[in-house]
């Protein structure tokens, strides 16, 4: 008899969707996070925007989940009093080639969904100012479907909820090893003191750190991918905000270039830039902060000398093969070869947006 039916390794908001998913399909379930507290790295040093589904390759599982996600998101913070606002996007251009991309992105969004009240609609330079008076732009996308949420709240109540069901969440636990299994073993260390658990299943969901727990075994380790670490400075802007929703450039192959975002409390932020790095380290860069400026003002001409302040980095891990981005990817019973088993790679964004939708993909696969 395995001690747990479910352990899921990692309590970064898609560890917490899948324990609460789980739990509440009647599923006994152990979360094991190493950090002392939830959702420290990826899932809170990001932009805490809600993706509409838009940049995402139709078919793909970001562009599928997004928009699903997005749905059961804004569901789920309607129901729950959760901290959010469907604010809106403002996607700029300045030159004609940077029109032609606004074009493509209007087309891919309608492949993915996204009709009706949801679908972008294509601006002028006349009705960028009006919707936008500080914004310079020869073009714009405006999309209704985005928004911001508050994810911290959206952690803890998922927590809240997978605990309410039966769910454990146990912090400053460490998985050292996984040995795929009938049941499945794993073992590690909790403030020091080493332990060994035996699960039906287990769900690894660890972020930046997926491919760990494959070292060790020759199976799982032919089969796990290749993760590199970027990570994007993030600056706040001081005073008032110049913008009522937020503003981003045209995506370069890069990614969606520094934007504009606001949060909960309305105060801007700029960011994420990109940066290529062998190791996680989230000091702001205050050197790029010459480089943010000018990204900056090429939409908003109006940013004052001196009124960016570092504010916070995140790191995210971005999938590779080839040499190329890819999308996320969900290795389950079927790769493996043995039931109960599910590692997701690359959950970068729109992994926020993604979470729910994705929780139920994951309890999907799983064998009970």
């Amino acid at each position: 008899m395995a001690d747990v039916q479910l352990i899921v390794v990692g309590a970064g908001v898609i560890g917490l969707a899948v324990a609460r998913e789980a739990a509440a399909r009647g599923i006994e379930t152990m979360v094991l996070e190493a950090a002392g507290v939830i959702g420290s790295e990826t899932s809170s040093r990001n932009s805490e925007v809600i993706h509409a589904g838009i940049y995402y390759p139709p078919g793909s599982l970001k562009a599928r989940h997004c928009v699903a996600g997005r749905k059961l998101l804004y569901k789920y913070a309607e129901e729950r009093d959760l901290p959010f606002r469907r604010c809106g996007k403002l996607i700029v251009a300045n030159s004609e080639q940077e029109d032609g991309v606004l074009r493509r992105l209007q087309a891919r969004a309608e492949q993915n969904g996204l009709h009706g009240a949801d679908a972008l609609q294509y601006l002028d330079a006349r009705q960028v100012a009006a919707l936008e008076p500080q914004v310079r732009a020869q073009s714009g996308l405006f999309s209704p479907a985005t928004g911001i949420v508050d994810s911290h709240a959206l952690m803890l109540m998922l927590q809240g909820d997978a605990q309410h069901d039966g769910a454990q969440t146990v912090l400053r636990t460490h998985v050292a090893r996984l040995v795929p299994g009938t049941p499945h073993c794993l073992a590690g260390t909790s403030d020091g003191d080493e332990w060994q658990l035996s699960a039906d299943a287990v769900v690894v969901a660890a972020g930046l750190h997926s491919t760990q727990l494959m070292q060790q075994d020759a199976q799982l380790q032919a089969l796990a991918p290749e993760i590199r670490y970027i990570k994007g400075n993030y600056f706040a802007l001081s005073g008032k905000s110049p913008f009522c929703h937020l503003v981003y450039p045209v995506p370069s192959e890069q990614g969606l270039g520094v934007h504009a975002t606001l949060d909960m409390g309305g105060c801007t932020r700029f960011g994420p830039d990109t940066e290529a790095v062998d190791a996680i380290d989230y000091q702001v860069n205050a050197a790029r902060q010459a480089e943010f400026e000018a990204s900056i003002r090429r939409y908003w001409p109006g940013l004052p000398d001196d009124r960016l302040m570092p504010a916070y980095a995140g790191i995210r891990p971005k999938l590779y093969a080839g040499g190329s981005e890819q999308d996320f990817l969900i290795q389950g019973p079927q790769e493996f070869g043995v039931d109960g088993l599910v590692f997701l790679h690359g959950i970068e964004s729109p992994g926020l947006t993604a979470s729910m939708s994705l929780a139920g993909a994951v309890c999907d696969r799983l064998s009970f």
